[in-house]
């Protein structure tokens, strides 16, 4: 079976820090996309080794599948996971729990159309050379945009490419289009423009987002540093979301995530419009954690299935959404 992919506070950070603990003495990898987010923020201050009490290394994955297999042979504890992937790990048997939304994707995740290419609506996409990490959140909107333009799938040439190897394919001219996520994204722009998001493909029926996993086990042992960690996080994207204004390209919270991700100042804010954060007191509605996203997981497993990505679907994925993290942390 095949499995792939797929991103202010002292007062905030000193207080889950008296929470953390120094369980987890030895370093704790964490898995991330290197998105354009609060989240590199906070990481590049050390506002979240702070929070949980942890010595974090943070190792920057290209794709969900290295993701998953790292989180099943435990090197890595807890880390960013897209909800097809999510949805694949799941239902393969990965010890994992999804203790938080990451973000909710928008367009930054969108369908790029190379100039030149002749591409102009989603049915010009036949016969195209279409590249998108495969089993990725990307792959997933690709194909949902494409059921709902009633495309047949056989009728793309639809690529399996890593991020980088879109751009090098791009720069080529050997793709006419990509389906794929910042900063591949914003290079690709360069020489192209945006058919469709994520947000337009989500309001289609095809919803996806970014969602913090921890290894089952771990979070139970390690409660009091996970709070923390959580709480940082929380802290940075309250920051942004706010005043977004204030993130500038010459702003200290833009100047950091660049540092960490290599992107550019002037590319981030317009970037990080493409992410929607949702407060950890708002993860509770029944919309989200409260209940949809053990939804939208098993939805997305049947759709896999559907393409031949999965061999069967659970009965239920609650067991893979918990909000007893969340709750413990807004106390």
């Amino acid at each position: 079976m095949r499995v792939s992919r797929r991103a202010f506070v002292g007062g905030a950070v000193a207080s889950a820090g008296l929470a953390a603990t120094a369980r987890a003495a030895s370093p704790i990898i964490i898995a991330t996309f290197g998105d354009p987010t609060p989240t590199q923020m906070a990481a590049h201050d050390h506002l979240l080794s702070k929070g949980s009490g942890w010595d974090l290394q943070w190792r920057k994955f290209g794709s969900g599948t290295d993701v998953i297999a790292a989180m099943a042979s435990g090197d890595v504890k807890i880390g960013e996971l897209g909800s097809a992937p999510l949805a694949i790990a799941a239902t393969q048997g990965v010890d994992v729990v999804m203790f938080m939304i990451d973000y909710v994707i928008g367009t930054s995740e969108s369908l790029i159309v190379r100039d030149g290419a002749g591409i102009k609506t989603l049915a010009d996409l036949k016969g195209k050379r279409v590249a998108t990490p495969i089993g990725s959140t990307s792959h997933f909107s690709l194909m949902g945009a494409l059921q709902h333009a009633h495309i047949p799938s056989q009728d793309v040439h639809i690529l399996n490419m890593s991020p980088n190897q879109i751009v090098a394919a791009w720069s080529q001219k050997a793709i006419d289009a990509a389906f794929i996520w910042p900063p591949a994204q914003s290079e690709i722009l360069k020489t192209g423009r945006r058919l469709v998001g994520a947000d337009t493909v989500a309001k289609w029926g095809y919803p996806t987002f970014n969602a913090w996993v921890v290894n089952r086990k771990f979070a139970q042992e390690n409660t009091k540093g996970l709070i923390g960690f959580m709480r940082s996080l929380n802290a940075a994207n309250e920051s942004y979301l706010k005043d977004p204004a204030a993130w500038t390209a010459d702003s200290a919270p833009v100047k950091a995530i660049a540092a960490n991700t290599g992107a550019s100042p002037a590319q981030v804010p317009e970037v990080i419009k493409g992410y929607e954060f949702v407060p950890l007191k708002e993860q509770l509605q029944p919309q989200w954690m409260g209940g949809q996203m053990a939804k939208t997981i098993k939805q997305t497993a049947e759709f896999l299935k559907s393409l031949n990505r999965l061999d069967t679907v659970l009965p239920s994925y609650d067991k893979f959404v918990t909000t007893q993290y969340i709750k413990d942390a807004l106390t």
